[in-house]
């Protein structure tokens, strides 16, 4: 039995997603602001919290209007008004469905859950929804509330009118969303309702929206949380509170993500290896010590408070009948730990004498890197045998009473930890769950890990199809005012195994995924573009240079391939690649009329994909427009390949019609007068040569494309990035232009952050 899908609606960002969880670990990705966080708090929220946490904030606010004319209704309503129902407020209750897969021989733990007695294993779901605990009393109390109002209004304008200056503050409740806002911890409650699995639909392909089924108007909660021995629960939240304030252990009311690692590792030790509880046969050596420092320091106390009982004697208590006073000892085995030295870190010293004490620090003067590890991994384990309700005798060991899933939110396990340490935490974080002899031996006991991050090293350790990645959508789109969410399950992008995602996957392996926490991408096909793009965003770009944008080298003509990735992802997308023509596969100078097609495999593809011709005379003639496609309102992609540029040969003094093949002959072809008169070595020589003895076009093309041939392009592209006046160069016309293009998309995206101050485009190179 494994949870399958989570559909999480009205929920903040969340108007109506679903998350499909893996079998193992789930890792949810995505930018700032795209709903991970949303997502793990309602998992909190639903699960592991009451009612009374909720707010109105926690609501999507769409729903406000709604909520507000809602109660302009109610406030107008007479006699013959019909008496409010939950489900008349379905369509925007904050609601989490839970679908699990499960057996037919698993019955005795879904048996709240099972549609019919036809059921023969398969899908079972449930839903939690915040809805009013009384709708009657809620209706009374608001109206009642709202006739107090308008009772002090009418007397504040009373007292007015006789020169009594009115308050300033606005009289509560406003409007219904205003009397939510103080009471919905009080008047709503989580209640439970049973699904049908036949009705479980798929998200819709486009919009990717949860297509969540409607419960009927007769559907009535359940009695009781059938989730309570069907799945256990831990978390550990991004707020682990570690440090040397005075104010660490109060997050969270209390759950010990604030604690100490001291304080975790003794309820650690508490619960499942004090020797004193339940011993069996190996404690028996250390109870024996136990004992024998209790005697010893008894005997020790006697004799030391000997002196002052006598003295106390001496007043006349104790007297023959009074008991006797006696100093004794109870030691306990956590009470060695509770103290700050309990945890300490010993430091490697070799300048100490032979012998001498090792050099040790407690734990809150290391580093909060170290602590965080160490306390993840021991809440971990804690979290394991608490679920499986270890005891200390092993025979006793069963999995009687032990709930078939264990659910385990991880958020944010980046923080404080450096590169490589983030990578191993989330390689074994699942295996430190699981290592446990009486998971082997019930395999039917389940571990599903769900992660929150916003570390591209985190999501690099992630088997590619368990990345599930939360899209931002602005205010507008798709009908929705406000800004929400969706997400795509990546495991589907390419549905069956094939060499397009082999290559991804081993692709994305290979780089660091920051595209998944990008605002924009942009893939290169080629290390001279990757090194010197930057240096143009920088210089040139501003805006973008302030976003947060991916530049991906796809290492040859590859970018095709990422193709439907980017489309699942919904990424603003800039391919910069060349323009390669040839005739018949073979490489050739560019010139017109001459019956050269690309032999670019990612041009040619987004040619076909557009309709489009892809011989080269329509390829240098392509309109502006035709080189974009604009998916959505947010996601567009656009290609960018090398265009005519009007040089003046230093040999003839005429203006020609240069056709640059690659990024390199383009840079040099729009910096003809700087190149020129360059002297060096490899390239740069090679170019300056061809640059002054050119006669014409075509005998210019042919010397560039030569020489491109077998030279060296990345100490090229070194020599460029290392001279004086690489600040001044004009960027080559397509890419400047694509450039453009993408600043405009992400201004556009930017208003709905508000974070970055929008900038003019720039115009000229």
């Amino acid at each position: 039995m494994q949870i399958q899908h989570l559909e999480i609606a009205n929920f903040r960002k969340l108007l109506s997603v679903r998350i499909d969880l893996a079998a193992e670990t789930t890792l949810l990705v995505g930018a700032n602001n795209s709903g991970k966080s949303s997502a793990m708090l309602a998992l909190r929220k639903f699960l592991l919290s009451k009612a009374s946490i909720f707010r109105l904030q926690d609501l999507t606010l769409c729903h406000l209007t709604i909520i507000d004319e809602i109660g302009e209704a109610w406030e107008a309503a007479d006699a013959s008004y019909p008496v409010p129902v939950a489900n008349d407020w379905a369509d925007w209750l904050p609601t989490l469905d839970i679908w699990l897969e499960a057996a037919q021989g698993e019955l005795h733990h879904i048996r709240d859950l099972i549609p019919n007695f036809a059921w023969k294993g398969g899908h079972v779901g449930m839903r939690f929804r915040l809805e009013p605990e009384d709708m009657q009393f809620l209706f009374a109390d608001y109206r009642k509330e709202r006739e107090r109002v308008r009772e002090l209004q009418q007397e504040i304008q009373k007292q007015a009118a006789e020169g009594t200056e009115p308050p300033s503050l606005p009289l509560w409740p406003q409007s219904l969303h205003d009397y939510l806002n103080r009471r919905i911890g009080k008047t709503f409650k989580i209640r439970w309702y049973r699904l049908d699995p036949g009705q479980l639909r798929a998200p819709d392909p486009v919009t990717r929206k949860a297509n969540q089924q409607p419960l009927t108007a007769t559907a009535t909660p359940l009695e009781r949380n059938p989730l309570t021995d069907l799945i256990r629960v831990h978390e550990i939240n991004a707020q682990r509170g570690f440090g040397d304030s005075a104010d660490e252990g109060v997050l969270e009311g209390g759950h010990g993500s604030g604690r100490k690692l001291s304080e975790q590792l003794r309820a650690y030790y508490s619960r499942h290896l004090d020797p004193g509880d339940s011993p069996d046969v190996s404690d028996l050596e250390a109870l024996r010590a136990i004992e024998a420092a209790q005697t010893a320091f008894d005997t020790r106390l006697s004799t030391s408070f000997a002196p002052a009982l006598q003295e106390v004697a001496g007043l006349g208590y104790p007297n023959n009948s009074d008991p006797s006073i006696r100093v004794a000892t109870r030691l306990a085995p956590t009470d060695g730990m509770n103290h700050e030295a309990a945890v300490l870190f010993e430091l490697d010293s070799v300048g100490g004498a032979p012998g001498a004490p090792p050099l040790r620090l407690p734990e809150t003067s290391n580093g909060l890197g170290y602590q965080n590890l160490i306390s993840m991994i021991f809440r971990l384990m804690a979290f394991r045998d608490e679920w499986l309700k270890k005891y200390r005798s092993p025979e006793e060991q069963s999995a009687a009473g032990v709930e078939p899933i264990h659910l385990v939110l991880i958020e944010e396990p980046e923080a404080h930890l450096h590169v490589q340490v983030q990578q191993a935490f989330v390689k074994h974080a699942y295996h430190v769950l699981c290592s446990d002899p009486l998971l082997s031996k019930f395999p039917s006991l389940k571990t599903q890990l769900v992660v929150s991050s916003h570390s591209s090293h985190v999501a690099h350790e992630i088997e590619y199809e368990n990345l599930r990645y939360f899209r931002r959508l602005p205010s507008g789109m798709a009908g929705v005012p406000i800004p929400v969410s969706t997400v795509s399950n990546l495991s589907t992008v390419f549905g069956k195994p094939n060499q397009t995602r082999d290559f991804v996957t081993r692709y994305l392996r290979a780089q660091h995924a920051d595209l998944f926490f990008a605002d924009a991408v942009i893939l290169v096909e080629g290390a001279a573009e990757r090194m010197m793009l930057p240096h143009f965003l920088r210089q040139h770009f501003r805006f973008l240079d302030q976003c947060y944008i991916t530049i991906l080298d796809i290492g040859g003509s590859h970018a095709h391939r990422l193709r439907p990735l980017v489309d699942a992802l919904g990424i603003v997308t800039l391919v910069i690649t060349d323009l390669d023509a040839g005739v018949l596969q073979v490489g050739k100078p560019v010139e017109r009329k001459k019956g050269q097609s690309t032999n670019n495999p990612t041009v040619r593809h987004w040619m076909q994909a557009t309709g489009l011709k892809h011989d080269v005379d329509s390829l240098l003639d392509l309109d502006f427009e035709s080189k974009a496609q604009q998916i959505d309102d947010l996601f567009s992609i656009r290609i960018a390949y090398q265009t005519p540029i009007n040089v003046r040969l230093p040999k003839t003094g005429i203006d020609i019609e240069a056709l640059p093949n690659t990024f390199e002959d383009s840079l040099v072809l729009s910096n003809a007068e700087h190149f020129a008169n360059k002297s060096g070595r490899g390239l740069v020589r090679s170019f300056a040569k061809a640059l002054r003895e050119a006669d014409t076009s075509i005998e210019l093309g042919k010397q560039l494309f030569n020489k491109l041939k077998d030279g060296d392009k990345a100490e090229f592209a070194l020599h460029v990035l290392g001279d004086s006046e690489f600040a001044k160069l004009t960027v080559p016309a397509y890419i400047h232009e694509g450039l453009v293009w993408l600043q405009s998309k992400l201004e556009r995206k930017s208003k709905e952050l508000l974070i970055i101050p929008s900038s003019s485009v720039e115009v000229t190179p």
